[in-house]
Order: C-alpha cells, then sequence, then structure tokens
C-alpha cells in the first residue's frame, strides 16, 4: 500500500475550546475513509488541516512529495460566472485554451450538465454541489477531502454520488452523517470522539462492521471500569487504614493506588455517554383527523408541481414527502403549515390545530449572538411542558457546557447550531410536526436520538428528508411528487403499515441475527480457554496475570449476555411479537 499523507499527534483549539489532542492518522492509496463523531467534535476542522487549508497548533503533517489534494465543503458558492468558465479557471496545469475547455466539457459531462447553463449563482444547492466535485477532480488528485458531500441533494442525488464516488474518485475521506451513504461508499470508518482513550476509534470494513467492533470496545471498556472500581475501593481502603512505616516498598503502593484511581477516573469520564435529549411537546388531542386535504394543486411559473393531491393526517401518521429538488415538497410543507395556498382544492383542519413547521432554511441568528441568548431569548428560564427550566440545565439538554453559554454562536459548529433550532422547537406545544430537512448537520448519535423521540411523539409528522436511514425507520406512509404532469404518488398510511409483513427483519439485522450464534461459540470457548489458565500454577503465583485473566473472563461474560440479549430481541421482532 502507498502511503499519501499521515499526522503525527496534532492537536486543535479556538480560543479556550479545545477540539481534539494528540490525533494520529494515516491515509494509504485506494482508502475510503468516513470521518464521524459528534458535532462540535472539530471534524470538519481536521479535514481542512489535513487537506492543508489550515495548521494545526500541535503535531506534525506529513503528505508524500507531490501530494495532488482535493477539497469539497459543506457549502459550494461560485462567483457569478458561467459554469464551463468556474471549472476552466479551476485548471492550474499549463494547457492551451481548447484543452483547458475539453476538459471542462467533459467533466460537466460526466456530473450530469446538459443543455444551456446558468451562471454558477443560480445553480441551485444540489447541482452547485455537482460544481463543486468537479472543481475537485478536474485536476485528477490523488487524495480528495469530502465534507458533508451528500448535504442539498434529494435521495436520487445521493445514489448517483454514490455510484460515481465508486467509479470517479479511488481515494478520499469524507466527512458524513448519512448512515446509508456511509456503508455504501466506505472502507474504512474513524470516529473522533472523547470516549475513546486517544479520542479515536478506527475499524476497516463497512459502517456495520463499525459499529459491531464500537459495541465490543465499549462493552469492554465499560468492563474495565467495574474491575477498576473493584480495585480502586480495596486500594483507598488501604490508604485509609494508613502505613506504619515510609518504607520504599509502601510509597511504591501509594503511587500504585493514585493511579488506579487516575485512571478508574478517566475510564469513567469515557464511559459516560452524551446525547442530546430531545423530547417534543404534543397537545395530546384525540381528534382522528387532525388535517384533511383533497384534490390539491400548485402551479409555479407556469410548472404544475403537484394536482390531484389527497391526504389525510391522524395521531402516529409519519408521512415522508419523496421527489427530486423542484418537485413541490416544500410548497407541499409550507401549504400543510397554511403558509402557501393552494391552486385549487381545499385543506379542513381540526379546531385550534397546533402546527409547529420546522424550516430548513432556519431563521439565522446572528453570528456574535451568544449561546445564552440563543438558547433561552426570553431570558434566563424557558418554558417546557409547563415547567419553568433554567438555562443551565436546558443547555445541557443539547449537550452544551454552561461554561459556553457566553460563547457567540460564530464559534459553534454546523451541528451545534442545528440543536439550538431543535430547542427552539421542542418549546411549541404541537399537533402536527412539519419537518423540512431536520437532520442537515446533525451528528449520527443526535439523529438516532430525534428519530426516537419522532416515533414516540403522538401527533403527526410530516418529513422531508435526503436520510434514507430515517425515512425507513420514522415513516409508515409516502407520498413521491415530481410524477408525470405533475400527479403525486401517494401510499396510505394505514394501508402500508397493514400490508407490512410481520417478523420481517433489515438486511443488515438479517445478517447481525445470522452471524450471533457464531459469535456466542467463539465467546465461550474464549471463556473456557480462559478457565483453564486460571488454574495453572504459574498463573495462579503472578497477581498480575491473574487480574489480567479474570478481567478478560468478565468482558467475555458480558459479550455473551449482550449478544444473548440482542439474538432475544431479533428474533421476537422476527417471530413478530
Amino acid at each position: 500500500m502507498t502511503l499519501l499523507l499521515s499526522c503525527q499527534s496534532i492537536s486543535k483549539a479556538y480560543s479556550t475550546r479545545l477540539l481534539f489532542t494528540d490525533l494520529s492518522l494515516s491515509i494509504f492509496a485506494k482508502d475510503r475513509i468516513g470521518l464521524i463523531g459528534p458535532n462540535g467534535a472539530g471534524k470538519t476542522t481536521l479535514l481542512k488541516i489535513l487537506a492543508g487549508l489550515e495548521t494545526p497548533d500541535t503535531g506534525i503533517l506529513s503528505p508524500r512529495k507531490g501530494l495532488r489534494v482535493g477539497y469539497v465543503p459543506q457549502a459550494c458558492e461560485f462567483p457569478p460566472l458561467p459554469v464551463e468558465k468556474i471549472l476552466v479557471d479551476v485548471i492550474q496545469e499549463d494547457l492551451p485554451a481548447y484543452e483547458k475547455e475539453r476538459l471542462a466539457q467533459m467533466w460537466l459531462s460526466k456530473l450530469g450538465f446538459t443543455g444551456n447553463l446558468p451562471h454558477a449563482t443560480d445553480l441551485s444547492g444540489g447541482w452547485k454541489k455537482r460544481l463543486g466535485l468537479a472543481c475537485a477532480l478536474i485536476s485528477e488528485p490523488d487524495l480528495i477531502f469530502y465534507d458533508e458531500p451528500t448535504n442539498h441533494l434529494d435521495v436520487e442525488g445521493i445514489v448517483w454520488l454514490e455510484k460515481f464516488l465508486t467509479r470517479e474518485s479511488p481515494t478520499y475521506l469524507l466527512v458524513s452523517h448519512d448512515r446509508y451513504f456511509l456503508q455504501n461508499v466506505t472502507n474504512q470508518i474513524v470516529e473522533i470522539d472523547p470516549a475513546y482513550p486517544k479520542g479515536m476509534f478506527a475499524i476497516e470494513g463497512t459502517y456495520a462492521r463499525f459499529l459491531e467492533k464500537k459495541g465490543e470496545f465499549l462493552a469492554g471498556q465499560l468492563q474495565q471500569e467495574r474491575s477498576l472500581g473493584t480495585k480502586m475501593r480495596r486500594e483507598t481502603e488501604w490508604l485509609r487504614q494508613g502505613v506504619k512505616a515510609r518504607t520504599t516498598k509502601s510509597q511504591s503502593r501509594i503511587d500504585a493506588a493514585e493511579e488506579v484511581l487516575a485512571e478508574h477516573s478517566a475510564v469513567r469520564a469515557r464511559n459516560r455517554s452524551k446525547r442530546a435529549e430531545i423530547d417534543f411537546a404534543a397537545t395530546e388531542r384525540q381528534t382522528r383527523k387532525l388535517l384533511t386535504a383533497k384534490n390539491l394543486k400548485k402551479e409555479v411559473g407556469g410548472k404544475v408541481l403537484f394536482q390531484g393531491l389527497d391526504l389525510l393526517l391522524s395521531p402516529g401518521s409519519r408521512l415522508g414527502l419523496l421527489g427530486p429538488n423542484g418537485s413541490g415538497k416544500t410548497t407541499l410543507l409550507r401549504m400543510l403549515a397554511g403558509e402557501v395556498e393552494p391552486d385549487q382544492g381545499t385543506i379542513k383542519r381540526a379546531d385550534d390545530l397546533k402546527t409547529v413547521y420546522f424550516d430548513q432554511m432556519r431563521a439565522q441568528l446572528p453570528l456574535d449572538l451568544r449561546l445564552r441568548d440563543a438558547l433561552s431569548p426570553k431570558g434566563d428560564y424557558v418554558s417546557f411542558r409547563g415547567q419553568e427550566v433554567h438555562v443551565n440545565g436546558w443547555c445541557k439538554r443539547f449537550l452544551f457546557s454552561p461554561d459556553h453559554l457566553e460563547l457567540p454562536i460564530g464559534t459553534l459548529s454546523g451541528g451545534e447550531r442545528a440543536r439550538i433550532a431543535v430547542a427552539h422547537l421542542m418549546l411549541q406545544p404541537a399537533d402536527v410536526l412539519l419537518l423540512d430537512e431536520p437532520t442537515n448537520d446533525l451528528d449520527i448519535a443526535t439523529l438516532e436520538t430525534l428519530e426516537e423521540s419522532l416515533l414516540e411523539f403522538p401527533g403527526a409528522v410530516v418529513l422531508i428528508t435526503h436520510d434514507r436511514c430515517m425515512l425507513d425507520r420514522i415513516c409508515n406512509g409516502f407520498i413521491t411528487l415530481g410524477g408525470e404532469e405533475g400527479r403525486a404518488e401517494p401510499e396510505k398510511q394505514e394501508a402500508k403499515r397493514e400490508e407490512k409483513p410481520k417478523g420481517k427483519l433489515s438486511y443488515m439485522e438479517k445478517k447481525e441475527f445470522e452471524a450471533i450464534e457464531g459469535k456466542i461459540a467463539k465467546w465461550e470457548n474464549e471463556v473456557k480457554e480462559l478457565n483453564q489458565l486460571l488454574e495453572s500454577r504459574e498463573v495462579a503465583q503472578d497477581a498480575k496475570k491473574l487480574n489480567e485473566i479474570c478481567q478478560a473472563i468478565g468482558v467475555a461474560e458480558n459479550q455473551i449476555e449482550q449478544l444473548y440479549l440482542r439474538f432475544a430481541e431479533l428474533d421476537k421482532k422476527l417471530q413478530g411479537f
């Protein structure tokens, strides 16, 4: 394997805020690395450091001599120039003008640009992303860094991008929170998170394999905390008894005891799971028909977006809106929110219906606004479910430290600002949630928490998202826009729910279920071999080895217990209970 780029012991902080420290990473040819981690962990900053756009505070960055690097940012913005001119200007090689134009036309064709093209500033977000890809690839870099490449792409665009990366981009490192995308386009996952001893956990293989290995590691780390806790209590008791004579031996044990206390404290801190506490406030109304729409039609600029559309929202409805960009998904959502009137048809709402609309553009907050004022604009307290919650407690629900309340939100990552928007959403009691791309910039842990909250929400949900994992998990009905002559293609929620076969496992769950039995046998065999070692006289006389083997047995037995629990869970689902 050819080493393209490595970094050793790099760290980065902004003011008093430490993003990461002592990170080391190597990138080889043909690596397709997915970089994940919680919001604010420094993923984008790390990407820019590796791409040579920022410098680390400490550590060494070692690119291969002559390495050509490409970088595609989250938001691709361009000057008001023709699309082809943008690409021609990117080419740094000394080539004739006609050759540069040929290369530009070739890459525009590869990325789906056809016909008379508008100026770059007039492109939609999805087409700007494609142009950004072309700008990075036209110089044939050895290594490309992609920051949230699925942002602004619809589901069709994401599927296209998966195929494109596989075909055109052999070596890359990308930041993404799209779980299906990570599964389909990466062969290595790297997570940066304080939950790990070195702040990083890397696994070769798919995202599914990463989840499996991460679970095993965290379970072992939890068992390590328990073992250290037992040892810590024993050493603490010895220290309390006092030392009769300050001998070299007793001082050595004091030093060892302090090391145990410090190690236990560090492991315990890593094991504290941090997730945003997302819980939508519902009105709990019992009305069966919250919103009924009949024969809806909308035309914009002479183009029929949709027509003949009927839908019914009841408590428990979770409707996904599908269709390419520009098909009218956001327009329909705004129509349900009462912001846009239909050209034809009627919308009947239940009396005093409370609708909350989450706008994908989100009201832009001033970057110099303090986090305190962004989370609690009316003072030191927010009203949540009839209770007054102090801003110090409210910020912790969304994984912000009270120490950061005075920071301007301009210092926060995009995902952290997205959590502020979700915090505002939670303060409004609702019968119907209308969510337009709520997943943008959220990390995977927060996405999973958001999904769980939406599944528990008793009202109705209408959702636009490019996150296929969330669509699969949340929605019990779909409407596809962008059909022939604006015809929408609805699937009735109740019918879809009734037709869904019982006992169906997803592809990843099926593979997991089939592998559990072999994993249990492997761990049980390891426990057997470790117990045989305990009977050895050599081990029995070596306290250190004895302790290590006991810890290993504890980890293995914990793994077996977790596997049996997961087996029972999947088997119950398979049986349709």
